[in-house]
């Protein structure tokens, strides 16, 4: 496995993706989006564990190089500019797909999105921008959609990982996402964990009273579901369409 630091811009603003490749030719690609602390060690190590499975992880960087939250008020503060304007949002993630598809090691017809948390919210508005994706995963994220402006046709499969306990992500708010990936015609799927609240995946999650908490048997059948649904649209689709 190889691992670096990838500096990038956008705006004059300085920006640090952090890459995982397995080394072998041309892999996959995993453009994964943090949560609202930033750009941290967790992001970076699921992109290390993307790398283990054959795929390049690229962890990208929204808030700005080495730009991290310190407290939940700090972190809120990070995040609340990229939820008022889903078009500074949008730019952010749609300049890291950029950056990271260029990569010499990346098969570029190959792409996923995967977000925790704030970065669910990337992940989804990726493929809602109409790029060429093969997947888009969203684990505990919101599920809103941005402006219409900025909504194009989904062109990828979509996985939503979620706790059944989770307060940041109304029933309501699940029920709207069903309606609006059903009318745009996109294989869907939406996995709910019981007993599950939000950041169920994030070790060191421990703030129920907020409905925070990390719970390690839906991490686990989480990061499973994740395995597969990348199987799925990297590997299998292929052995389908190369079938008789």
């Amino acid at each position: 496995m190889h691992t670096t630091v990838i500096p990038y811009q956008d705006n004059g603003i300085d920006f640090e993706g952090f890459v995982a490749s397995p080394m072998n030719g041309k892999s996959p690609l995993v453009i994964l989006c943090h949560a609202w602390k930033g750009r941290d060690e967790f992001i970076c190590e699921k992109a290390r564990q993307i790398a283990k499975l054959g795929y390049v992880g690229f962890a990208l960087d929204i808030y700005g190089k080495r730009i991290l939250g310190k407290s939940k008020e700090e972190n809120a503060a990070l995040k609340k500019p990229f939820i008022q304007d889903r078009h500074l949002l949008h730019r952010r993630v749609v300049k890291a797909l950029e950056v990271a598809s260029y990569l010499p090691y990346v098969d570029s017809q190959k792409i996923a999105s995967v977000g925790f948390g704030f970065g669910g919210i990337c992940a989804l508005d990726l493929a809602r921008s109409g790029a060429h994706l093969k997947g888009a995963v969203s684990v505990y994220g919101h599920l809103d959609p941005p402006p219409d402006t900025l909504i194009k046709q989904i062109r990828s499969k979509i996985l939503v990982l979620h706790g059944y306990l989770d307060p940041m992500t109304s029933q309501e708010e699940l029920r709207h996402f069903e309606e609006e990936m059903t009318k745009a015609m996109v294989d869907w799927q939406i996995h709910i964990y019981g007993n599950a609240m939000h950041a169920f995946a994030t070790p060191g999650a421990n703030d129920p009273d907020a409905g925070i908490l990390y719970y390690p048997t839906a991490a686990d059948r989480a990061w499973i579901d994740i395995q597969n649904f990348l199987a799925e649209i990297f590997i299998n689709q292929k052995q389908e369409k190369d079938s008789p």
